[in-house]
């Protein structure tokens, strides 16, 4: 009796240790990683680990747009245009016809800077001339139409009013004179009918000349781009202040990407006071004809050097009265060294009538100095 009980109890004893066997043979065929060890605990972060590295810096020039664009429109003109009708083929080959004509509207679009509270706009000439009506829009969406106030088509540039109630944004004005190359300016204008558009580059060059894009030039080169109907729009500086008024692109058609000009905020200063003052821009003048001479011309003629040479004078002209020849080489204004032809009618035009002028010049070898009365400017001069 006690033999059978042991052996039982023995049986079970195996059964379980069996039953145990196969559970965890199961167990590890299922959860290998019950067999790992415990992962040891992770040494602290020291806390400057991060923290030493700065973030990058957040470069915007979203403050500058906003101080800026609001003054900056859309503006829309319209002109009737008159176009002779070609010949049909059945005219053209008994050849007896009346010439016939037929009227179009043509629509444009430019862009312009509100620059006071009393609504005056500073755009380009080129954006409304001979245009029959000008439409302006804002920034904010309101619209209305504008009247021409004063015109300079020798800079290219046009003074019209706008009837706005308060509020006008008006631009804030910078200092074209202080502008390097390599300063970061953003153009703000309307171009192809994308209102309130805003590019961004750099200074290329400043004084540029002797482009044939306006009679008095001093253009800013900038690479921000510069589309068609951003004429008369914004150049502004990382600050949001006027430094330009873009005018110009150089054609795409000539291969050329990237190169802008813009009127230096300093000149438009000028033409804006004059108009809102005397209605007219008024510049000095005393009926000289410069051209630039370089190395090889001046050797050819057999002049002492190169530089401006005076290839004529008007008749009757100050700078005549005063002494001055055609072949004179010009070398300085009042002072100052001439670099180009167009620095000497500029220099000149800065006179206000009745104001002296002090030229010297060379004829032949021998330096000649003339002081030559400023008048104005004729109007087809």
């Amino acid at each position: 009796m006690a033999i059978k009980t042991w052996g039982g109890m023995l049986v079970f004893a195996l059964g379980s240790v069996v039953a145990g066997l196969a559970l965890a043979f199961l167990l590890v065929m299922l959860a290998p990683q019950l067999l790992r060890p415990p992962p040891a605990a992770n040494p602290p972060v020291a806390a400057t680990s991060d923290a030493s590295i700065p973030a990058p810096a957040r470069v915007t020039y979203a403050d500058a747009v906003q101080r800026a664009a609001p003054s900056v429109v859309n503006i829309y003109t319209a002109r009737l245009v008159t176009e002779r009708v070609a010949p049909s083929a059945l005219e053209q080959m008994f050849g007896n016809y009346w010439p016939r004509y037929q009227q179009r509207v043509e629509r444009s679009l430019g862009s312009g800077v509100i620059v006071d509270a009393q609504g005056h706009i500073v755009t380009n000439h080129h954006v409304i001339v001979n245009a029959e009506s000008i439409n302006v829009q804002l920034a904010d969406g309101r619209t209305t139409d504008a009247r021409v106030i004063g015109r300079d088509p020798d800079t290219d540039l046009a003074v019209l009013l706008v009837d706005l109630k308060p509020p006008v944004p008006v631009v804030p004005f910078g200092r074209s004179d202080r502008l390097k190359v390599g300063d970061v300016v953003l153009a703000i204008g309307n171009p192809i009918g994308l209102s309130q558009t805003v590019t961004h580059g750099i200074v290329s060059a400043t004084g540029r000349q002797q482009l044939g894009l306006a009679y008095f030039e001093d253009f800013i080169q900038t690479d921000a781009a510069i589309n068609a109907g951003n004429s008369g729009g914004a150049l502004i500086d990382a600050s949001g202040a006027l430094v330009g008024i873009n005018t110009a692109i150089i054609a795409k058609s000539l291969g050329v990407e990237g190169i802008g000009f813009a009127i230096p905020v300093n000149m438009v200063r000028g033409v804006l006071d004059d108009i809102l003052t005397k209605g007219r821009v008024v510049r000095g003048w005393i009926g000289i004809v410069p051209q630039d001479i370089t190395e090889e011309q001046a050797a050819q003629f057999g002049l002492a050097r190169a530089g401006v040479l005076l290839t004529n004078l008007f008749r009757d002209s100050p700078a005549l009265k005063a002494g001055l020849q055609p072949g004179d080489m010009l070398i300085e204004v009042d002072g100052t060294a001439l670099h180009s032809a167009q620095d000497a009618i500029t220099r000149v035009a800065a006179h206000r009538p009745g104001t002296t002028v002090t030229l010297r010049a060379l004829r032949g070898s021998r330096p000649v100095v003339v002081h030559a009365q400023v008048i104005e400017r004729p109007r087809n001069q």
